[in-house]
């Protein structure tokens, strides 16, 4: 297990990564309500099992999903998921567990965010995108067709709990999504790790797993307690992002995240190389790899 403070002062928590946690997870708290939010096919691998396993703790729990896809982080799906909390009369010390990708944690935090004016909420990132990047560091959001994220607040989670085993489930897409934002850390802020995943990309191995999840998570806590409403310094974590958000709108979301992030990265180089701030030669290896 590694663990990894986000240091924010009061607003302080821990990413705890290990090797099949959700496993043997065991909330202490039994007087609070707790709501599972996830999508329709993390419901089915983990979600699932882990209302059984909180039940079985006599925890008070619901589980509530939606369907997968980008399509549903959208202003209809939040507001749907908050109904059925006050349905349920969930309250101000309840507190949200989002399992699954980074449209869950996205959507489950902006949901935390408003509800009640602002609740409690882990992130369980199941993807590599969101163990990398995404459940870290309190941004939420939703999409609407004149962009994306451009809906959301700065809340920060309770406390980030990444599994690496759920990472097995993952198809070899979802598992290059990721990898494009390891490499965007590796650009911008950590030589060695670039150089580990020219080395090691092609033996996905536990420890290569464990190796860039914690680095990753290690720089963009660094970054974060720097910055954490993105005043200035935070935005180099969107390197890649403002020329891939504006393809992910333009194809109306049906591109894959961290495919939009890479090429964003080729063509945001591109104009770095030109203006003189990124050697040719290192362009090359970025896009490359």
């Amino acid at each position: 297990m590694k663990t990894i403070n986000v240091n924010l002062g009061v607003k302080s928590y821990d990413i705890v990564i290990e090797n099949g946690f959700l496993n043997k997870i065991c909330f202490q708290d039994s007087g609070r309500r707790y709501a599972i939010i996830t999508d329709s096919n993390v419901r089915q691998l983990y979600a699932g099992r882990l209302r059984d396993s909180m039940i079985m703790q006599n925890l008070n729990v619901e589980l509530i999903d939606f369907p997968a896809g980008e399509k549903s982080k959208s202003t209809k799906t939040a507001v749907n998921i908050g109904r059925v909390l006050a349905r349920k009369n969930f309250d101000r010390n309840s507190i949200i567990l989002a399992i699954g990708g980074g449209v869950v944690g996205d959507l489950a935090g902006y949901v935390a965010s408003f509800y009640e004016r602002g609740i409690s909420y882990v992130q369980m990132p199941t993807t590599l995108v969101a163990q990398v990047d995404s459940s870290i560091g309190g941004k939420t959001g939703i999409d609407i067709p004149e962009g994306k994220n451009l809906f959301g607040y700065f809340h920060q989670p309770k406390m980030v709990i990444a599994d690496i085993s759920t990472l097995k489930t993952l198809p070899g897409r979802e598992i290059r999504n990721g990898l494009a934002e390891v490499v965007k850390y590796g650009m911008i802020k950590d030589r060695e790790l670039f150089e580990y995943l020219e080395e090691n990309y092609h033996n996905k191995t536990e420890r290569f797993y464990m190796e860039i999840v914690n680095k990753s998570c290690m720089i963009k806590a660094s970054v974060v307690e720097k910055d954490e409403l993105e005043g200035e310094f935070r935005k180099i974590l969107n390197y890649g992002h403002t020329i891939g958000h504006a393809i992910e709108t333009a194809g109306k979301y049906n591109m894959p995240h961290g495919t939009a992030v890479a090429l964003g990265m080729a063509y945001e180089g591109k104009i770095s190389s030109r203006l003189g701030l990124l050697k040719e030669n290192e362009l090359e290896r970025q896009n490359s790899l």
